[in-house]
């Protein structure tokens, strides 16, 4: 008779559920998902949810496979040598394997004031707190926006294509990921929506306060609603049950996303730094960090040496409001290229993406294994940029 092997998975955003859902290629593995919602996060949309568009959470028999053990409950610490997890209601969860998929949320903003006034937005539950804040201020009331990547990005266009008054404070560059043909491309539909873009050297935030931001220049912006997108962290879970971790607190691995200090630890998405080399913090590396986690368990399950990885790269996809986007074309190693598509078939693009990766989900749901990237879609350069920035030999697994 074959032994079952017990696979606990630790976050159920992208990338856990991903993992989960392929670790069920193998009937003899019993596969455990916990985590503290009852409800999957569309975590893509939250600033719909802000804005008032999108609700951003779907129920999870829609997107995880009926194998798969639901647990809502937070992890409170891992013992690593019991193979073990402790649970914040005291439950005890025994594992062979562990999928560490804990995500990244708000930073610590460690600006005076912006902890106690400025408003975060990287989790269900800061966009729902945030939410009714945003409807009770007046009309004219003005909304500044701390942190111009994607996330400020998109909060400032969705607010002010909904008739706010909105600042979007960048520090030094708008988009910084983007190509400057995209950045000027941004800049107009921003500047269409009426939005006030503030970059350059000045435009640091150095206080918030109840009623106002001020900058590294000296000027003091006058805001009823500051939110704040500067930035994602990650939990402390790893750190705290002793587990190596880099400068972030993101579980240190090598290539086959196997934990630098013991084999039956995997870590996926964003709380995963490979090499000490992490991919950017996005669905679009969850998607794929989750299966290959899944793989490199069942590897080990199966006797076999992992593989280690190579991701595929394609664009980074900005709405801007409802009616305008940006599809940044990037190279296979993540870099923007020059070409980009805007306006409303960006938005169309963005829209589309956004739903096929719940539709990914639920398709790996019920063929796990499914929806592998191909080989030529994928960056084969990064071993080569390991090798250099280290000058050994990568050895891997």
């Amino acid at each position: 008779m074959t032994e079952n092997t017990d696979v606990v998975v630790i976050g159920g955003g992208y990338a856990g559920v991903m993992a989960a859902n392929r670790l069920t290629r193998r009937e003899d593995v019993t596969v455990t998902l916990i985590n503290p919602r009852p409800a999957f996060v569309d975590r893509i949309r939250l600033h719909q949810l802000v804005g008032g568009s999108h609700e951003a959470v779907v129920d999870y028999a829609d997107v995880l496979a009926e194998g798969v053990r639901l647990v809502v409950d937070t992890v409170a610490r891992i013992h690593v040598f019991e193979r073990s997890v402790t649970l914040a209601s005291g439950a005890t969860v025994g594992y062979d394997y562990l999928i560490y998929a804990v995500g990244s949320g708000s930073a610590d903003p460690r600006v005076p004031g912006a902890a106690e006034f400025a408003y975060p937005i990287a989790t269900l539950e800061e966009a729902q707190r945030l939410r009714p804040v945003v409807d009770a201020a007046p009309a004219t009331a003005v909304v500044t926006v701390v942190g111009a990547g994607p996330t400020g990005i998109e909060v400032a266009a969705e607010l002010a294509e909904a008739g706010r008054s909105v600042t979007l404070v960048c520090g030094e560059v708008l988009g910084p990921y983007l190509h400057p043909r995209g950045r000027r491309s941004v800049a107009r539909r921003l500047a269409e929506l009426g939005v006030s873009v503030l970059d350059g050297p000045g435009a640091t935030v150095t206080a918030v306060t109840r009623d106002a931001v001020r900058l590294g220049d000296g000027r003091e912006l006058p805001s009823t609603v500051t939110i704040w997108t500067a930035g994602f962290g990650v939990p402390d879970l790893a750190g705290r049950s002793g587990l190596s971790t880099d400068a972030l607190g993101r579980l240190r691995t090598d290539e086959t996303l196997t934990s630098v200090d013991d084999v039956r630890i995997v870590a996926a998405g964003d709380s995963a730094a490979p090499s000490d080399l992490p991919f950017r913090m996005s669905c679009q590396a969850a998607v794929q960090l989750g299966p290959h986690a899944a793989d490199t368990v069942l590897s080990r399950i199966a006797g076999e040496e992992p593989a280690p990885l190579a991701l595929a790269f394609v664009a980074q996809c900005i709405s801007l409001g409802r009616r305008a986007g940006i599809f940044q074309l990037a190279h296979r190693n993540d870099v923007a290229m020059g070409f980009h598509i805007g306006g409303r078939p960006g938005a169309r693009i963005k829209e589309s993406i956004c739903a096929s990766i719940l539709w990914q989900l639920a398709y790996q749901a019920r063929k796990p294994g499914s929806l592998d990237v191909p080989a030529w879609a994928k960056d084969g350069r990064r071993r080569q940029v390991l090798r250099a920035r280290r000058g050994e030999t990568l050895v891997t697994g």
